[in-house]
């Protein structure tokens, strides 16, 4: 038999429905990446490296809504620093919800008790990084809960994901890791962290750890460039503790608007 042939307008057909198909494939492809890339974004950072983790469903602010200030609690109202010493604010970054802050006191921590080491090895280091936190409570209200469930700030002896530092494809290992994801409570705009702390850090740099990566969980997203900092952004042998620079930075991060604690309803309506 001889060889068939396909009429023209069959052939404009197929391949007007095949550059459509690749078309759609493309788009679909591309939206999903644009998804994954979104939920996978993370800040820099070097000792203690803060991130932020997106949940799978991505949180739409209203269009009407803006960032606005809370009241700044009572503690850091009262506090002034007498000796001007300054402060690192303009290392401190901001977010796609404005600046970390808490709204709602006391904020409540739990350090979970590690299940790999003895009951008096567990039991010292819950006391070590509960030290370290509980250094910050002068400045704000914080309680420590032993439901995991409640808790708004999360501590764990785990090793933190290896590092790939921007033009080097060799991981770095790194001593503690803070991460944040938001969520909706009642309609209002929330958000909790999980502290991730080396079990080889142990002792004084343990407290220290704990001090610096609290730090960033009470709103402090960013490092402060001097050794005698808490937010010192690298390990030293004689690590600070809490000073006035480090208050003074987190005064003014509570000074600034943000979207945590409002309601998502937009209310411009009414």
């Amino acid at each position: 038999m001889g060889k068939r042939t396909q009429h023209p307008i069959f052939k404009t057909l197929i391949n007007l429905i095949s550059r459509r198909l690749i078309t759609a494939l493309a788009l679909f492809l591309g939206i999903g990446l644009l998804i994954v890339f979104t939920n996978l974004q993370s800040s820099d950072g070097l000792t203690g490296i803060p991130e932020h983790v997106y949940p799978d469903l991505i949180i739409s602010l209203p269009t009407s809504s803006s960032p606005k200030p809370h009241p700044l609690p009572p503690t850091l109202a009262q506090w002034q620093d007498s000796t001007n010493s300054g402060d690192y604010f303009s290392q401190v970054t901001t977010t796609q919800v404005g600046y970390l802050v808490w709204s709602q006191f006391p904020v409540k921590v739990y350090a979970e008790p590690p299940k790999s080491v003895s009951e008096k090895q567990a039991q010292a280091w819950v006391n070590g990084v509960l030290q370290g936190v509980q250094e910050w409570s002068t400045y704000l209200p914080l309680t420590v809960v032993e439901q995991p469930e409640i808790a708004d700030i999360t501590i764990v002896r785990k090793t933190p994901p290896l590092q790939i530092s921007s033009g080097s494809n060799i991981p770095r290992a790194r001593s503690a890791q803070t991460t944040y994801e938001l969520y909706t409570s009642n309609k209002v705009l929330s958000h909790r962290f999980t502290i991730l702390l080396s079990p080889s850090q142990t002792g004084e740099y343990l407290i220290a750890a704990a001090r610096h990566e609290f730090g960033h969980a009470l709103g402090i997203w960013g490092h402060s460039p001097l050794q005698t900092d808490a937010l010192y952004f690298s390990q030293v042998r004689n690590p600070s503790t809490i000073s006035f620079r480090d208050v003074n930075t987190l005064k003014r991060v509570y000074e600034q608007p943000t979207s945590l604690g409002w309601s998502l309803v937009d209310n411009s309506a009414t």
